[in-house]
């Protein structure tokens, strides 16, 4: 059956934050889909919608929810026919959909790694004792204080163009930030960054990833998707967010994944650490693509296991 396509009379309508880097998500996405269906650009509406972690940044997200505070209203305004389509940072997403929407294409992944940010050090051993490290994520904020115990860390919520200006003004020493955005935001070049190897700082599970989601009977939309789906970003997800789910991960837990693929070996490695960075657990599993998923499970059991049962009380509160 022919799908009628978008058109500047009726467009297809993403979904969004309002974020600099959001957007360009965002235009990513719609740019993919106009060259893929030979389509004009005013086929495709961005909408920007507010979310709950864009509208409260005096406060840590730990405080005020988990993943969804950046996804909750944009997959209510699909399912209310609002938009059409959610571009989501993978990084951001919950494991599990509300019922009625499918999240199933992912972008080509860039590059996952931290970008070390200061305009006179490349890295953590370089700083003096005592330093202070600003970050809003609770992941770089352990693994700094288990690297570092000696550092201050404080808290740094915002956009990449927020979290630069504290650093201008004096309220950190250095920062971190996903140098898939910046990438995305083509700064990469004009800033005082260094980027970080996994071996110090393993990123956070699906960094660098751009997940589209969709009403899971949208015929129109699956078949549009499946056109600038990146099957090679699905396969390393699959493993990471697996690891992720096995562990109860949310934006309340210090919990870090990797997957890579060389030569058909997928390589998991994954780490957990409790939060003040007085105990971090890290392991891997290396074996075919098509058992990412299965390896990232057994590999979160491993780390529990090895951790010991009371480990995991900060995630649950018990």
């Amino acid at each position: 059956m022919t799908q009628e396509m978008p058109s500047p009379d009726a467009p297809l309508k993403l979904g969004t934050r309002g974020s600099p880097l959001a957007l360009a998500q965002a235009n990513e996405t719609r740019d993919r889909l106009a060259d893929a269906f030979d389509l004009p650009h005013e086929a495709f509406q961005i909408v920007v919608i507010k979310t709950t972690g864009d509208r409260i940044i005096d406060r840590p997200l730990k405080e005020i929810g988990g993943k969804g505070l950046f996804t909750r209203e944009i997959e209510a305004a699909m399912l209310s026919g609002e938009i059409d389509l959610a571009v989501h940072s993978m990084k951001d997403m919950p494991v599990l959909q509300p019922e009625g929407l499918t999240l199933d294409t992912y972008l080509p992944r860039e590059d996952p790694r931290d970008a070390f940010i200061s305009p006179a050090l490349s890295s953590i051993a370089e700083l003096p004792k005592g330093a202070v490290v600003g970050t809003s994520s609770l992941r770089r904020r352990a693994q700094v204080l288990q690297r570092r115990p000696d550092l201050q860390v404080v808290e740094f919520r915002g956009n990449v163009q927020t979290r630069l200006k504290k650093l201008e003004d004096g309220v950190a020493d250095v920062t971190f930030l996903a140098l898939a955005g910046l990438h995305r935001l083509n700064m990469a070049e004009e800033l005082p960054q260094t980027p970080v190897p996994p071996e110090d700082m393993l990123p956070a599970v699906a960094q660098g990833a751009i997940g589209i989601e969709r009403r899971a009977e949208d015929d129109r939309a699956a078949h549009m998707l499946a056109a600038i789906h990146c099957a090679a970003t699905a396969e390393r997800l699959a493993a990471e967010r697996a690891f992720l789910a096995a562990l109860d991960g949310s934006c309340e837990t210090p919990i870090a994944g990797l997957a890579e693929v060389a030569d058909g070996t997928l390589r998991l490695r994954g780490e957990v650490l409790r939060p003040d960075g007085s105990e971090a657990h890290a392991g891997e599993r290396s074996g075919p693509v098509a058992d990412g998923a299965a390896m990232g499970r057994d590999l979160a059991q491993d780390l529990i296991a090895r951790a010991g049962s009371d480990f995991m009380d900060w995630i649950t509160g018990r």
